[in-house]
C-alpha cells in the first residue's frame, strides 16, 4: 500500500522502505505531547510520527532522515498536511545534524532501526531502515541527551529485549526512565516492543502492558482510546 490515509493527514510511502504499521502508529498516538513542544524526530522516514505529533499539538517538528527516498515521501506528506508551515524535513544523518545543531528540543522521538547483528535482507533501503548499523543505540542515546532541553523528554520504541541495555546507556548519559509501555498483540501474547520515556530528573516510574487487539482486526478498548483520533475506521465514532 503506497498511501495510508488518516483522519487529518495522508502518508505517501511509495519510496519509504518501512511502511506504516500498528506499533509505530500506537507509539505516535501515545507520545507525551502536552502542547507547544519543539520536537526532533530522529529517523523520521516518511514523516508518520512527525505528522501525528503535530496533530497532538506540538508547535514545530524537525524530521531528520538519512535516506533520500524517504525524504521525498516526507516532503510530499508535510506539504499536503494542515501543518506544513510547522514541519521541517532534513536529509542528513542524525550524527551530522547533531554536530552542527545549536537548538534544544522539548521532545526527542525515535522509532530507530530494530535489528543488530541479524542477517540482512536483499533490499538495501529496507536494510537501512531495519538495522541499527548506521545508528547504534549508544550513539542514539548520546545524541538525544545532547539535544534534549533541561525539562525535555526522550521517547523511543525499541525491541523488548533491548530495554535493559538501552536504559543503562541512558542512565550513563544522564537520562532516567520515567515510563514504559510493553505492546502485546493479544492478551495471551508476549510483548515484542516497548515504548520508553526518559527525562533528566528521576521521577515516579510508570510501567504498563498494553494489549493491542482483543481479536484479529478488533482493537482493545485501551488501544482504541489512543488510535481513535487518527485512524479512519474510527472517524464515524469520534
Amino acid at each position: 500500500m503506497s498511501t495510508f490515509r488518516f483522519q487529518q493527514f495522508t502518508v505517501q510511502q511509495g519510496e519509504s522502505a518501512m511502511k506504516v504499521c500498528t506499533d509505530a502508529t500506537l507509539f505516535g498516538a501515545m507520545a507525551p505531547v502536552a502542547g507547544g513542544e519543539q520536537v526532533l524526530d530522529i529517523g523520521a522516514g516518511g514523516g508518520l510520527l512527525s505528522l501525528m505529533l503535530m496533530q497532538l499539538g506540538a508547535a514545530q517538528v524537525t524530521a531528520v532522515e538519512l535516506t533520500e527516498s524517504a525524504c521525498r515521501d516526507a516532503a510530499l506528506n508535510f506539504a499536503a498536511s494542515p501543518w506544513c508551515d510547522h514541519l521541517e524535513w532534513v536529509h542528513q544523518s542524525i550524527q551530522d545534524f547533531a554536530a552542527d545543531c545549536q537548538r534544544r528540543y522539548d521532545l526527542v522521538i525515535s522509532n530507530p532501526p530494530f535489528f543488530q547483528q541479524h542477517s540482512k535482507s536483499r533490499e538495501t533501503l529496507r536494510n537501512l531502515a531495519r538495522h541499527s548499523d548506521r545508528l547504534p543505540h549508544a550513539e542514539l542515546v548520546g545524541i538525544a541527551a545532547r539535544l534534549l532541553s533541561e525539562s525535555g523528554c526522550f521517547y523511543l520504541l525499541i525491541p523488548r529485549h533491548a530495554v535493559a541495555p538501552v536504559t543503562a546507556l541512558a542512565e550513563a548519559a544522564g537520562l532516567f526512565a520515567v515510563g514504559r509501555a510493553d505492546y502485546a498483540g493479544y492478551r495471551e501474547s508476549q510483548a515484542k516492543v516497548t515504548a520508553l520515556s526518559f527525562r533528566r530528573r528521576r521521577e515516579m516510574f510508570v510501567s504498563r502492558r498494553l494489549v493491542i487487539y482483543n481479536a484479529p482486526r478488533v482493537y482493545s478498548e485501551e488501544s482504541t482510546r489512543y488510535l481513535s483520533p487518527f485512524l479512519l475506521r474510527f472517524a464515524a465514532t469520534t
